[in-house]
């Protein structure tokens, strides 16, 4: 006769070995990606509409200082660029698409700073992971060169520590739409990417590539 105890116990094994194999599966299905395209919300606010992208979480990363502030950065001297941390589902959106969507929605010939942002902390750069993602960055560069045939701007770089922006930075053009459209607008930034990229613009954002 098997014993209700031992039939709730091998029951709740069962269920935590469940619900780790469904952890383990999500794990596998988010990977992460972290791209520096000047100002930090617009970044998010394009890479948010790329079906496949999970989450994204504004920040800085880069540089030498540990925990950098918003005017810290801006200031210069830390090293660090304003970036973005994409998390995506590789099943859905690859890498190399994403490097896509990256590319034709920046200035990647602009080794000053991005439209009216200027200054090292808003300067181009793409952080790999490992050594797949430098060659795919590595080569989706030298498309970009071939494409645009000017000198590329933006630096490939191993990934290091990221730093969260202040809350007030996150979904910024969420919370704030009147204001993050006028400064998009203000900044020039979508006149820019289209007069760089004609109809290959915002290649791979839905409604805007």
């Amino acid at each position: 006769m098997i014993r209700p105890f031992a039939c709730g116990a091998a029951a709740a094994i069962l269920v935590a070995s469940l619900a780790l194999s469904a952890g383990a599966a999500t794990a596998q299905e988010r990977a992460t990606a972290v791209f520096a395209g000047g100002c930090f919300w617009c970044v998010e606010s394009d890479f948010d509409q790329v079906p496949g992208v999970l989450e994204t979480l504004s920040g800085y990363t880069g540089g030498h200082v540990a925990d950098p502030g918003y005017r810290q950065v801006t200031a210069g001297g830390t090293g660090h660029r304003e970036a973005v941390k994409v998390s995506y589902d590789p099943s859905r959106v690859s890498y190399p698409e994403l490097l896509t969507v990256f590319w034709h929605s920046v200035d990647p010939t602009d080794a000053g700073g991005q439209f009216c942002d200027r200054g090292q902390s808003y300067t181009t750069a793409v952080f790999v992971d490992g050594e797949a993602q430098r060659e795919a960055a590595e080569a989706s560069k030298a498309e970009v060169a071939a494409r645009l045939e000017a000198p590329i701007a933006t630096s490939i770089e191993p990934a290091g520590p990221f730093y969260a922006a202040e809350d007030y930075h996150q979904d910024y053009y969420r919370k704030n739409p009147l204001q993050y459209e006028f400064y998009r607008w203000r900044c020039g930034r979508d006149g820019r990417i289209e007069d760089l990229w004609g109809e290959d613009a915002f290649k791979g954002i839905p409604d805007k590539g």
